[in-house]
């Protein structure tokens, strides 16, 4: 009987979707269990196989869970907007709208036919207005609570394109900012943009993290990324002026070490303390800072840098102390000013080196450079003869007491800017009237939509291609004369809340946020049960939705304050030849064509048969085979005698069946799990017969991987009416997990001799003992010596004779 998965998967398929058998029921007796994939951006390419992996994954627990009686919630939808779509409609003149909706439509299609089972009423895209008014009313309250500010903010302007470029879009010649796209200078330069002050809840984004279920490397990222340090800050006065400037060092105990200062080239103050003599090497050199990027500042090695001919007086010993400006000091991390101590910190000890500088040693300990280790301070006046946290909280203690600094914690993490100068993207809620003034939107006048734009280029102003739609910018608002945000929100706006959107979206449309209704459907579905994607969304979209849901919990609309309760990352899948999927490599391989050739079940099973889930795995088109091989195998299972009785032979494998499978599920383990259900079909194999009863509970066990494949076999062989997806998922007895007899093989000299039965776990004497007595053996014993007998428990016997 040939197993003909092109037209039974589509058969299933379109009965599920047309039935809408996935839809989250409105049940309140049952638990919740909600299952969350990554936000998908719908791409022109299409799904590739490492999306499958992820969707499976997902899959298979919704279905697996929805059988063990929970009411699951498993939604999907399209991150849309964003920077990539605005990148292809400059290249073809296309409308972003028309090209992503489109291939919204082909994800949709490549889901669906990959057997996956979602709720699609409440399938949204972050462009549809009834969902990114949500957005933009999030962002309402955010500056309603001093959270949404304007700043200027430094950002990568290109003159030859006429725009602000993202970080992904900039190369580096010769230590200089190009663009990617022609290769145009790209400079440092000051904008006003909207920021997010995220900053404002980097301890309870830290302290939490000990909460969740995630990866532990995971958290390690975020940790690093937020970069909390313990300190103090000191204020350095400038020598001969009025002027003093603050620094943020974790090593206070290092003051009476500090041999110059260090400030970042945008420091504020430095063209106000500069030299005439200094002054055109100190211009030259901010010049020159301007073409480099962060990154390539930090790693920077040739520790470049320029006296500011000012000095500064260290607050401990009085004594004048060189200023310095180097592009090694950030403007955005700490103060943008360091005290540098040669002696006891690499990056100093490397500057001063370089640039003849004083180098003081004030802590007892060796080393062939700068010594950072713990140890006893000397040339240190208050601090003589103490070690460095004692030391530490001393001159913490005198500098509050005199009123020159304080204990205090700084972060890595920066406030988010939250503008874009992009086309295609949530506009903001807000109108300026002539003053400037800020005028946020009443919420009956959201959602503020996007005009239409024939042309989206950029405005060649710095600002995006909405400046050019001079209807839409300039607005009569309450009586007064104004003009819209120019800016869209980033991409990263509308995945910040997506889990929450698929909660309160419906075949109607949205429930109001800022509703009861809302309050309480939110309050049952989070946070979310189990979230499955890639590690590249540690510090981006993972961070940012803590950062929102926070806030909405702040704000009365959530009652969790984290939104992901367990986080799995699952592996990558490379290419034949071990390396990254890319389209440049040639090893790309589409689900699409293997659905063809090999059917969704068999790339289902695949996937999660290659290893570990959270394992790098390299494809293997044989492998394919093999898993398309076990399918035909349990098809041609169902050809066997099917029994009204239970067949007692395969009862316990059955039971150990249910147990591992269902452990395996829980923990996602789906290879091993696959791996005993081969076991189970090898032994049905060997006695042509199976139960009904344990035919069907064997389907319901494989069906969250293979669902097509299951449920034709239940409905159109054993003839049943209640679909796999809602029955009940089997259970296993602890009795017949227990084996009462093994079959014992006897091998005399390596060839097979004899089998038969003893108790389990039967004591080795007896075991001998009856190999030796049985009829077969002793004949091919006749004229031999035993030379060694070895007994492997409840498997084998092997004698050695000659």
């Amino acid at each position: 009987m040939y197993y003909d998965f092109g037209s039974i998967e589509k058969k299933w398929q379109t009965y599920w979707y047309e039935n809408k058998l996935f839809k989250t029921q409105e049940d309140r007796l049952k638990e919740k269990f909600y299952v969350l994939d990554m936000f998908p951006y719908p791409s022109a390419n299409g799904l590739h196989v490492g999306h499958i992996e992820g969707y499976t994954a997902t899959d298979i627990i919704s279905r697996f869970k929805r059988m063990q009686g929970y009411n699951v919630l498993h939604p999907m939808g399209w991150d849309a907007f964003g920077l990539p779509a605005e990148q292809y409609a400059l290249q073809t003149g296309k409308d972003p709208r028309t090209f992503t909706y489109s291939n919204i439509q082909n994800f949709k299609r490549q889901i669906i036919e990959s057997g996956k089972g979602i709720d699609w009423d409440r399938e949204f895209a972050t462009p549809d207005a009834n969902y990114f008014k949500w957005t933009q009313w999030i962002f309402k309250k955010m500056y309603e609570h001093g959270l949404a500010v304007l700043k200027d903010v430094e950002v990568n302007w290109c003159e030859g394109l006429g725009t602000v470029l993202a970080n992904d879009e900039i190369e580096l010649v010769d230590g200089k900012m190009v663009s990617e796209r022609g290769q145009y200078p790209v400079v440092k330069k000051a904008m006003r943009q909207w920021v997010l002050r995220i900053t404002a809840y980097a301890d309870r984004l830290l302290d939490d993290l000990e909460t969740l279920e995630w990866p532990e490397h995971l958290k390690e990222m975020q940790r690093n990324w937020i970069g909390k340090s313990n300190g103090a800050m000191m204020t350095f006065k400038v020598d001969q002026s009025n002027q003093s400037f603050d620094v943020f060092t974790t090593r206070p105990d290092t003051i009476y070490g500090a041999t110059y200062c260090v400030l970042a080239p945008e420091h504020p103050l430095v063209l106000h303390i500069t030299s005439e003599d200094e002054l055109e090497s100190v211009k030259a050199y901010i010049e020159v800072t301007k073409s480099k990027n962060d990154m390539d500042r930090a790693l920077d090695k040739t520790k470049s840098g320029v006296f500011t001919g000012s000095y500064a007086i260290n607050p401990l010993n009085h004594k004048k102390i060189p200023i310095w400006i180097a592009d090694y000091v950030l403007p955005h991390y700490g103060t943008g000013a360091v005290m540098a101590v040669p002696a006891h910190d690499e990056r100093d000890f490397e500057f001063a080196q370089i640039h003849g500088l004083d180098i003081v040693e004030v802590i007892q300990g060796e080393a062939e450079g700068a010594y950072t280790g713990d140890g006893i301070h000397y040339n240190s006046g208050i601090i003589d003869g103490l070690y460095n946290e004692e030391a530490k909280a001393k001159i913490i203690h005198y500098l509050e007491k005199t009123k020159q600094g304080f204990g205090h914690n700084t972060y890595k993490l920066r406030d988010w800017v939250f503008s874009r100068q992009r086309y295609w993207g949530e506009p903001f809620p807000v109108i300026y009237d002539e003053e400037g003034h800020i005028h946020i939107l009443e919420d009956d006048e959201l959602p503020l939509e996007l005009p239409i734009l024939k042309n989206i280029r950029p405005s060649g102003t710095g600002e995006s291609p909405l400046a050019n739609a001079k209807e839409w910018l300039n607005v009569e608002y309450k009586g007064f004369q104004g003009r819209r945000d120019t800016n869209t929100m980033p991409q990263l706006a509308g995945s910040s809340w997506y889990f929450i959107g698929y909660i309160l979206k419906n075949h109607l449309g949205m429930i109001p946020l800022n509703t009861e209704e809302a309050k309480k459907l939110l309050d049952k579905w989070l946070p979310v049960d189990l979230y499955i994607g890639g590690t590249e969304h540690a510090v981006g979209h993972l961070l940012y939705s803590r950062f929102w849901t926070k806030f909405l919990y702040d704000i009365g609309i959530l009652s969790v304050q984290e939104p992901f309760k367990k986080l799995f990352n699952q592996g990558m899948i490379l290419g034949s030849d071990h390396s990254k999927m890319s389209k440049s490599k040639g090893n790309v391989v589409n689900p699409d064509e293997i659905i063809a050739s090999h059917g969704a079940d068999a790339l289902r099973l695949y996937e999660m048969f290659m290893g570990p889930l959270d394992a790098e795995k390299p494809w293997s088109t044989e492998s394919l085979n093999g898993a398309k091989k076990f399918i035909d195998r349990v098809w041609r299972m169902f050809e066997f005698d099917i029994t009204k009785d239970e067949v007692t032979d395969l009862r316990q494998i059955y039971h150990q069946t249910i147990k591992k499978v269902t452990e395996d599920y829980d923990k996602l383990a789906f290879n091993t799990a696959i791996s005993q259900m081969m076991i189970f079909v090898n032994e049905v194999y060997k006695k042509q017969t199976i139960g009904k009863e344990m035919a069907r509970g064997f389907l319901k066990l494989l069906n969250p991987i293979c669902p097509h494949l299951t449920e034709e076999i239940n409905k159109e062989i054993l003839k049943q009416n209640e679909e796999l997806i809602y029955s009940d998922w089997p259970i296993y007895h602890e009795a017949y997990l227990v084996v009462d007899e093994v079959e014992m093989v006897v091998q005399v000299n390596g060839k097979l001799r004899a089998r038969f039965m003893v108790s389990f776990d039967e004591n080795q004497e007896v075991v001998k003992e009856i190999a030796l007595n049985h009829q077969n053996v002793t004949k091919h014993l006749e004229g031999l010596t035993v030379r060694k007998i070895v007994v492997i428990p409840n498997k084998l016997v092997n004698i050695v004779a000659s």
